[in-house]
């Protein structure tokens, strides 16, 4: 067979195929072949339409692998009704054993999918153990896994519109829908599976039980952008056989834009290629995660082991006070975007009295960037301040902070008192005038002093002498519900109450690598990926 690490010669066919499901339901699927006579193979499945993924598919058979590229049902060519995360493990046997029945495949095949792609690939990996790998890029990987955070907080603007777009009989959503109550009912009529999203479990039984047991090797590609970061962490963590997380500075789409110095000047597709290769030849050994610092072309090695342990205060220390209103939500910003400046009374203790409604599509204003994170101060009005009404939020900043690279999840424990039996905490960390993460952690039941908020992970290097700016509030909307304080699930809350909170103290573990500590190089990740 030619060598799959290499390119070789143009595809020599494609071909479109019938699957035949047991109960009738076919699957359009187009098949590209390399120019080897056998060859091993990729099979990709996806409810986008797989005439989106066929220049793809070219790639594969360019690297000496067979592509088969399945319409999911319901979707693209594919007869039946699409329900998400319904079928996927049943149809994708059948398009596995399709795929190795094809004159040509030599039977070793890997999984690959990305995002919805990606939960087909695990869910046939699962069903399958014979199959020689999974890769599986920004993963949707379930229901809950997509509606909720790691910590239980409900996602709703993500949801919203992948719903609106790929739910039964899709249609854009209307611009009011993140402010309708309760949250289950924003799309109308709902798609079908939409209602039961919001009671599905935050992480599937089946799936993540199956997924300590697997034991062919993983590659989980995802990006520190991504909304989906925590949960590709978690699953290169949580796989039971060899597997590589490969975390670069990319959101949802991974590198699409155009390649540049974060793979010396290659695309995703060589990491692919070369760790396919090696599924296939039964190499692939390791545990690892390799972690990029930015767009710079430099690579760590993120581990597990001891986080610098730093406190953060605000300007005035400690006790500081808000409010959570969820009628005047603390609003989500792009990942990655310039930190607004703050009221100089960012963190001051709250009014007696909770601040009177206004209507929840409030979008608050605000001037300006904020200084470098070395000043404890800031300049500029908002909305909030200007109309005298008090904090929604406190802002910390660290000490000075030594050299070197944060590679990972940073975990934060705010000491905290709440009047609500079910509270979001909201953390938002900002480095040199720029949000750099964002965690919202649900805490139910009794209320305790301490709620530990662990971040998704993050790649980014630290200059000496640099402070991270820390954000504590109640909301991040509409990225996020709002959290209705009452103990009623947000999913389905109607009614709307405001929150005192009070921090006495902040403590962030940081996943800290010293200056020229497991570093490697960009052009080094193909091949790292395969030990």
């Amino acid at each position: 067979m030619t060598d799959p690490a290499r390119p070789g010669p143009a595809a020599r066919a494609t071909d479109d195929l019938d699957l035949t499901a047991p109960d009738g339901v076919r699957l359009a699927a187009t098949l590209v072949r390399p120019a080897a006579a056998t060859w091993p193979a990729v099979l990709i499945r996806t409810p986008y339409g797989r005439g989106r993924l066929l220049p793809e598919a070219r790639g594969w058979a360019a690297h000496g692998f067979g592509c088969l590229v399945v319409d999911v049902r319901g979707r693209g060519g594919s007869t039946g009704e699409f329900r998400p995360y319904a079928h996927e493990t049943g149809d994708g046997v059948v398009a596995l054993a399709a795929l190795r029945a094809t004159p040509g495949c030599d039977g070793r095949v890997v999984l690959a999918g990305a995002s919805y792609g990606a939960h087909c690939a695990v869910a046939g990996a699962l069903a399958d153990p014979g199959v020689c790998g999974v890769l599986a890029a920004v993963p949707a990987l379930g229901p809950g896994e997509t509606a909720r955070e790691p910590g239980g907080a409900a996602r709703l603007a993500c949801r919203i519109g992948w719903w609106s777009e790929h739910g039964a009989g899709a249609r854009p959503a209307a611009p009011s829908a993140a402010a309708t109550l309760p949250v289950s009912g924003a799309l109308t009529p709902a798609p079908d599976g939409w209602a039961d999203l919001w009671d599905a479990p935050e992480e599937t039984p089946w799936l993540w039980s199956g997924i300590a047991r697997a034991a062919m090797p993983l590659l989980a590609v995802g990006g520190t952008a991504d909304p989906f970061a925590a949960r590709t962490r978690e699953l290169a963590r949580r796989w039971g056989g060899p597997s590589r997380l490969v975390l670069g500075p990319w959101g949802h789409e991974l590198d699409a834009p155009a390649p540049g110095a974060v793979l010396a000047g290659r695309r995703i597709g060589a990491v692919y290629a070369a760790w396919a290769r090696a599924a296939v030849q039964g190499r692939p050994r390791g545990r690892g995660a390799l972690v990029a610092v930015g767009e710079t072309g430099r690579w760590v090695r993120a581990g597990d082991g001891p986080a610098l342990t730093v406190a953060a205060a605000p300007p005035d220390g400690f006790p500081a006070g808000f409010v959570a209103d969820p009628e005047r939500p603390v609003r989500s910003r792009p990942p990655g975007a310039p930190t607004p400046a703050l009221a100089p009374t960012d963190g001051a203790a709250p009014a007696a009295t909770p601040p009177a409604a206004t209507p929840a599509a409030t979008t608050a204003t605000s001037t300006g960037t904020t200084a470098a994170t070395t000043s404890a101060t800031t300049s500029a009005t908002t909305e909030s301040a200007a109309a005298g009404r008090p904090a929604d939020r406190v802002v910390a900043h660290t000490p000075p902070l030594p050299a070197g690279v944060l590679a990972g999840p940073l975990v934060v424990t705010v000491t905290g008192d709440t009047d609500a039996p079910d509270a979001d905490w909201v953390v938002r960390v900002g480095l040199r005038g720029h949000d750099l993460v964002t965690a919202v952690h649900r805490r139910r039941g009794p209320a305790s002093r301490e709620v530990v908020v662990t971040t998704p992970p993050v790649g980014a290097a630290l200059a000496e002498g640099d402070r991270l700016r820390i954000e504590i509030a109640g909301h991040h909307w509409p990225a996020h519900a709002r959290n209705p304080h009452t103990g009623r699930d947000p999913a389905h809350a109607t009614e709307l109450r405001a929150d005192r909170r009070t921090v006495h103290a902040l403590r962030l573990d940081l996943p800290h690598v010293r200056p020229g500590r497991d570093e490697v190089a960009a052009a080094a990740i193909p091949e790292e990926v395969t030990l």
